[in-house]
């Protein structure tokens, strides 16, 4: 049998579904240190495969990391949120910046 790498963070029932297939397989719980860093790989990650696929399904993927990040972080993040979209708006325009001469 042949050992396919991940290393990544997984969803937490994914261990369970391997073990059900009656496949092996080795996982460990990210540390303190680790999580976050792990957390933004896997935005990427998710962020790369709606990208490709505009679904629901794609977009539920990438805010569920979004929400496990702003929980980890005690949810801090709405008033920086405010902050940056007075300052410089949000996306509801739907502007595409083509170009700006230098």
């Amino acid at each position: 049998m042949v050992k396919k790498y991940y290393r990544k963070l997984v969803r937490d029932k994914i261990p369970e579904i391997i073990e059900e297939a009656g496949k092996n397989y080795k996982s460990y719980r990210a540390t303190e240190k680790t999580y976050l860093r792990f957390l933004a790989k896997k935005l990427v990650e998710e962020a790369k495969e709606f990208q490709k696929d505009l679904s629901d399904e794609e977009l539920a993927d990438v805010w569920e990391v979004i929400q496990a990040i702003s929980s980890y972080r005690g949810n801090t993040h709405w008033r920086t949120m405010a902050q940056k979209a007075e300052r410089s708006g949000g996306f509801k325009e739907r502007i595409i910046l083509d170009w700006v001469e230098e």
